[in-house]
């Protein structure tokens, strides 16, 4: 099992932009937004999590910090799950609030698939429940779960994501379902163990083109798109999506070495550290 070189230094930087965001701007988003009502000082502690963050990106980057970096942002990524996870819970038929849950557990499992490999890479005595061959099964299968709420989304607001589509580019409407069924597709591949490591790239490319063709020209747009109407807007999407592509990228990378075809069975964890 591989480290995602490419793959690790995206995650990294998304999620040391994120942290400047939230310095900058004294705010969670889009970690938790609005902020809960009974957290106290709400911009000090959106400040002090930004710095955690940041820190830990950095860490990333160096050999003896990085899997400390990868278990801190997957804790914080745990929390904005918990927070995405309230939505579902209130209203379970909405398709916007199983899209915000698949918008916290691509990160959640790119931390974690980067941890469980940092730790084999550099020889960690055994493997744990965290590490271990159905623990990355498991982080595969939510991602999947993932892909198939952003590829549901498609469908359910293709009007919006259609505006979203550079007008260059033909039937934007059509686009949206067809890039829907794509991130489903994906998804059901890598629940099913059918072509998984496919469904990651694929899923890994597209996600990457949406940040190269729809988030960096809507910094340049005049007048600003109404799907992107405030600076603190564009560079938090744009973030998320490279941090959402990084974590495809990175389940990708921990698919080699598999077969190409299907899946292979988890019998056991294995507990021979990965070179």
């Amino acid at each position: 099992m591989r480290i995602s070189r490419f793959g690790r230094a995206l995650f990294g930087t998304s999620v040391a932009g994120i942290a400047v965001l939230s310095l900058v701007y004294g705010d969670f988003a889009p970690i938790l937004e609005p902020s809960p009502a009974w957290l106290p000082w709400p911009e000090v502690c959106a400040r002090g999590l930004g710095a955690i963050l940041l820190t830990a990106s950095v860490a990333l980057f160096f050999a003896r910090t990085a899997s400390v970096g990868a278990i801190t942002i997957g804790v914080c990524g745990m929390v904005w799950a918990a927070a995405r996870a309230r939505p579902v819970l209130l209203k379970p038929l909405i398709i916007g609030s199983w899209y915000g849950l698949g918008e916290a557990l691509g990160p959640l499992v790119g931390a974690w698939i980067l941890y469980a490999v940092l730790r084999r890479h550099y020889g960690a005595p055994a493997v744990t429940a965290m590490t271990g061959d159905r623990a990355l099964r498991l982080a595969r299968v939510l991602f999947g779960a993932a892909c198939v709420a952003y590829g549901a989304a498609h469908f359910a607001y293709a009007a919006y994501t259609a505006k979203m589509v550079p007008a260059w580019l033909p039937d934007p409407k059509g686009l949206a379902y067809l890039t829907g069924a794509f991130h489903a597709a994906a998804g059901i591949g890598l629940l099913l163990g059918v072509l998984p490591r496919l469904a990651a790239t694929l899923e890994a490319i597209m996600i990457s083109l949406f940040g190269v063709l729809v988030w960096f020209p809507s910094f340049f747009a005049q007048p600003a798109p109404e799907w992107a109407p405030s600076a603190q807007i564009r560079w938090s999407e744009a973030f998320v999506t490279f941090l959402l592509a990084a974590s495809a990228w990175i389940v990708a990378a921990s698919l080699r070495g598999t077969p190409r075809d299907f899946a292979p069975t988890v019998p056991g964890d294995s507990t021979t550290p990965a070179k």
